[in-house]
């Protein structure tokens, strides 16, 4: 949530009367499965009334399970992952060829760091030295069947990164001083693309939910609901 309200609210060029303005800076959600975080920062920035976010996954609604272009503000469909990476890559090179001076951000999962296409962006992006192009990747330990030093090990991230000739920056994913200074910190970083590794944990400030993967794809049953609510004042 702190990463994209710091994006949405504070350094992205966007305007919500005009979600195709040809200069915006393009947002790209390619962990899909965390679709109601965007949903419900695109209802606060005024793409679409808030009232909508009560009918999330129904049939005929227009919130679904992942984002479709049929939204508002929703700049790519997700499903697979592995693709937003290779997606945001078009976008900074077409401003590039282009001549405009919009920015494309990328949100990946950590798990999707073990998809090979991922690589292959990584390495488009550095040959055409996009400094406009800035990937984050939710470094929260855990993808849809475990944590991922036990299923696909990451580390050393920050220094396969660097091997790819990108701006790394590492960052508590839930303090604003910090994400500001990084995205700022992108900003001003010529010649290569930057990525900003957010660390947080998957189910931050409930007791229960806190580094389970139960809650990567599983909402709280009901009778939970009370104890999240309590626990989150």
């Amino acid at each position: 949530m702190e990463l994209l309200v710091t994006l949405y609210f504070y350094k992205m060029k966007h305007d919500p009367k005009n979600p195709t303005w040809p200069d915006r800076d393009r947002f790209i959600l390619s962990k899909g499965h965390a679709a109601p975080l965007l949903y419900s920062i695109l209802a606060q920035a005024g793409y679409f009334p808030a009232e909508e976010l009560q009918s999330l996954r129904k049939m005929g609604a227009l919130l679904q399970g992942h984002p479709d272009l049929r939204i508002p503000g929703v700049e790519m469909p997700a499903g697979s992952e592995g693709i937003g990476l290779s997606v945001g890559v078009g976008e900074a090179l077409a401003a590039k060829v282009d001549k405009r001076g919009y920015r494309t951000y990328v949100l990946m999962g950590d798990g999707e760091q073990q998809e090979g296409e991922v690589w292959e962006a990584a390495m488009s992006a550095s040959k055409f030295k996009l400094d406009n192009l800035i990937a984050i990747i939710d470094r929260n330990g855990i993808q849809q069947d475990g944590l991922t030093e036990q299923i696909m090990p990451l580390e050393p991230l920050a220094a396969k990164w660097r091997a790819f000739n990108w701006n790394v920056i590492e960052v508590d994913g839930y303090d604003y001083l910090q994400l500001i200074d990084a995205f700022d910190a992108a900003e001003m970083t010529k010649h290569r693309p930057t990525m900003i590794i957010a660390h947080t944990v998957k189910g931050k400030g409930v007791s229960f939910m806190e580094w389970s993967p139960t809650y990567h794809g599983t909402a709280p049953s009901k009778d939970k609901i009370t104890d999240i609510y309590k626990e989150l004042k």
